[in-house]
């Protein structure tokens, strides 16, 4: 079996509702209201494990809200090892508005970790004798914007693939590992101009810059989600591109998750990436067509990977 283990430095309780519309000071009576363990690397395991991928979830957990997150990690029977710390984990928020069909997302900023606290994390990390590891979500306060370079650097050493979902300076140091410590990162439309420090105005400048990031030995492969636009692929040879599938949106909560999540087993099931990269697609596409922070379901992912047509070669 494949075996994949993620990392989620900032966890949170994921908490999801629906209102009639949104409005200031009057009470909002709430429906359907949902309650998941969330973070980049936990939902990452989560749609792995739904995938068929043996899965070791490590989470940074604390506080009353954190003995919540362990509830809840065990109601969905993934593999997760709880690295304790003192702070309260964090609890976020999507609602969704059936007046304006919006969902709006209020996302906590999380607790400081200690000095020994993220160096005991790190140290886990890099430990893992699991073949593949995901390190996704943002950085906590309180740990260097290294630390993913860090970790890609000691994973290397030891042969293990690494798979980065971050932004900001954690994603830019993260690349930083060089000599293609980095096996992919996804970073989004917004974050590949972030990274790229300009614009990025057209698909030909967007494959420009990702392609920059493989050549400079940031990563093997970078895919750059597009949302209704698609996605972008580049390793460096050639940039390929697929076009989103139209289904009803009912949520973007976990849609890059569950993309990495299902490139991820792919490759680590030894497919090559073109292919990877279209199973990446299709459980995108599968996220979105759930309600709240629900993820994607593998029936959908199978139903959505036969609409996903073979990549074609980006030439701008």
């Amino acid at each position: 079996m494949i075996r994949i283990a993620t990392l989620t430095l900032n966890p949170t309780i994921d908490l999801a509702y629906e209102v009639e519309r949104l409005q200031p000071i009057h009470k909002m009576r709430a429906r359907r209201e949902t309650v998941d363990p969330g973070g980049g690397g936990i939902n990452v395991a989560r749609v792995a494990a739904r995938l068929g991928a043996g899965v070791e979830a490590l989470y940074l957990s604390g506080g009353v809200t954190g003995a919540t997150l362990d509830a809840l990690l065990k109601r969905h029977c993934v593999g997760c090892v709880r690295l304790p710390i003192a702070g309260d984990t964090r609890i976020s928020t999507a609602i969704y508005a059936h007046d304006t069909e919006q969902e709006y997302r209020v996302v906590a900023e999380g607790p400081s970790l200690s000095a020994t606290e993220w160096e005991g994390a790190l140290d886990r990390a890099a430990g893992t004798d699991a073949g593949w590891l995901v390190a996704s979500g943002s950085l906590p306060a309180g740990v260097p914007a290294d630390f993913y370079a860090r970790l890609a650097a000691r994973l290397a050493a030891r042969g293990v693939p690494m798979v980065l979902d971050s932004s900001g300076e954690a994603l830019r140091q993260g690349l930083r590992a060089g000599a293609g410590a980095i096996m992919l990162v996804k970073p989004s439309e917004g974050e590949m101009r972030d990274l790229a420090g300009k614009p990025l105005e057209c698909g030909a400048e967007m494959a420009e810059a990702a392609q920059a990031l493989v050549r400079a030995g940031g990563a093997r492969l970078v895919a750059v989600t597009l949302g209704r636009n698609g996605a972008l692929l580049a390793d460096g040879e050639q940039v390929l591109r697929l076009a989103a599938v139209p289904v009803e949106a009912k949520s973007a909560v976990g849609a890059g998750d569950s993309f990495v999540a299902a490139m991820t087993v792919a490759l680590a099931g030894g497919l090559p990436p073109a292919e990877a990269f279209r199973h990446g697609v299709a459980a995108g596409t599968a996220a979105v067509m759930t309600p709240g922070t629900d993820l994607c379901h593998r029936e959908d992912v199978e139903r959505m990977l036969a609409r996903v047509p073979a990549p074609e070669r980006f030439t701008g």
